[in-house]
């Protein structure tokens, strides 16, 4: 595998980042993040510490991942995608609430984004929300609570719509692919069984 590549607009304090990792223009990996492997981190990405991104994840430009978020591999982000981690924010320097910030156990919600999921371009990801495997968020949804394995959801808030497959498009029916032929039409195949029919 290539080794890591970091464009010279780039800024990354992480010493956890894997090989044939791309890091292009104006990305800002901070210390404690970790990335996995053969990841491709567009123009104008903020990883915070404390995110975790997994192998193999396109993150398209201008999408923020916070502390918190988990990205697992084979995910995709969509280009101006926003995650949160705080569900009742305010100024830590607010008398009122420097309280609840001495602590991140006080605020810090986190999310995930399972194996193979996509999320579109300009969605907005409430904090403490999963998105299961292979699930495909639209374009522009916010998704306020967790998404199933396999589920495509859409809209404010992001409600449930169809199913897609490992491969990414819509099955038919929810249960059946036009693409890669694969089909779940009784019902009792597990995620783990899709991909290895998928394989």
């Amino acid at each position: 595998m290539p080794y890591l590549i970091i464009h010279p607009t780039a800024i990354c304090e992480s010493k956890d980042v894997g090989e044939g990792t791309r890091l292009w223009a104006f990305v800002h990996v901070l210390d404690g993040a970790v990335i996995g492997s053969g990841c491709n981190i567009c123009d104008y990405v903020y990883i915070e510490g404390g995110a975790r991104v997994g192998d193999r994840v396109t993150v398209k430009n201008c999408v923020m991942i916070w502390d918190g978020v988990t990205i697992e591999d084979d995910a995709f982000i969509g280009p101006g995608a926003i995650f949160t981690n705080d569900r009742y924010p305010r100024s830590r320097h607010m008398p009122e609430a420097a309280g609840r910030y001495l602590s991140k156990e006080n605020w810090l919600e986190r999310t995930r984004v399972k194996l193979g999921a996509s999320i579109g371009a300009g969605a907005v990801i409430l904090p403490g929300v999963t998105i299961g495997s292979y699930a495909s968020v639209g374009a522009g949804a916010v998704v306020t609570r967790d998404v199933a394995d396999h589920q495509l959801v859409v809209g404010n808030p992001a409600g449930v719509v169809g199913s897609v497959c490992v491969c990414g498009l819509p099955m038919r029916g929810g249960r059946s692919c036009r693409a890669c032929r694969r089909d779940d039409s009784a019902g009792d195949l597990t995620a783990r069984d899709l991909i290895k029919q998928h394989a």
